[in-house]
């Protein structure tokens, strides 16, 4: 599908409750856990480097959205 040059869309961001972004906050610290874990028995440092950064990063948004703090202003 192609859009009519010009045509501006509704950002789907826009439709996102902030439940919604905690739901997904606390789904990606699950799923970095599993990484870090499998990272580990698998020896595989890729997927442990990626599951610690998933879960820093998801309870930093997940924090930041549910009590409305802000330790970094421009993100």
């Amino acid at each position: 599908m192609r859009y009519k040059d010009g045509e501006v869309l509704e950002p789907l961001a826009k439709n996102a409750s902030d439940d919604m972004l905690v739901l997904t906050a606390i789904i990606a610290v699950a799923v970095g856990i599993a990484l870090t874990i499998l990272g580990r028995i698998g020896k595989q440092m890729w997927m442990w480097v990626w599951g610690i950064g998933l879960i820093i990063i998801s309870v930093y948004m997940g924090v930041s959205i549910a009590f409305d703090i802000k330790l970094f202003t421009y993100f």
